[in-house]
């Protein structure tokens, strides 16, 4: 009677694990000028023309585009670009607001306005970093952010190729 009982574990078959990567092929994450913000920025920078697509995108799913940009030593969190009003704060997030670029584009309906929208932000700021965020009116959430100009002074950031050992 034993020997006719098998155990669950022993019915099953058996999964080949996969190939385990060689040990020379890992790499190291660089800890130093290795910052990066939403969407995409881990990413080589966006061309004109993926910018563009994903300008289509948005305004193609009836979201609402906005422009916002920030100098880069405001850009990123620090205590010097955070006000911090007590040790708790309900959903509160250290420097999540950058400055709007003009209003948000309600009713937009062309891309081509948006991208004309960020072709003069970058030429009114060259050296601020630029995003282009989403917001969803239905669910009163935004929806998407990301990058669509870093300054050429930008320092705190490595390329694709240079972020790893």
């Amino acid at each position: 009677m034993a020997l006719a009982i098998k155990s669950a574990a022993a019915q099953v078959a058996c999964v080949k694990a996969a190939p385990v990567a060689k040990a020379n092929r890992m790499m190291v994450w660089r800890p130093d000028n290795n910052k990066m913000f939403e969407t995409f920025s881990y990413l080589p920078p966006l061309s004109d023309d993926q910018i563009a697509r994903q300008v289509d995108y948005i305004v193609n799913n009836g979201y609402t585009p906005c422009l916002e940009f920030s100098m880069p030593e405001d850009a990123y969190v620090s205590s010097g670009s955070s006000i911090r009003f007590g040790a708790v704060s309900a959903n509160y997030f250290d420097n999540r607001y950058w400055t709007m670029w003009k209003l948000p584009m309600f009713g937009c309906t062309d891309p081509v306005q948006v991208l004309r929208e960020i072709d003069n932000a970058t030429k009114a700021f060259p050296n601020a970093y630029i995003r282009m965020c989403a917001f969803d009116a239905n669910r009163q959430v935004q929806v998407a952010s990301m990058l669509v100009h870093r300054p050429s002074s930008a320092k705190e950031w490595r390329p694709v190729n240079q972020r790893q050992v």
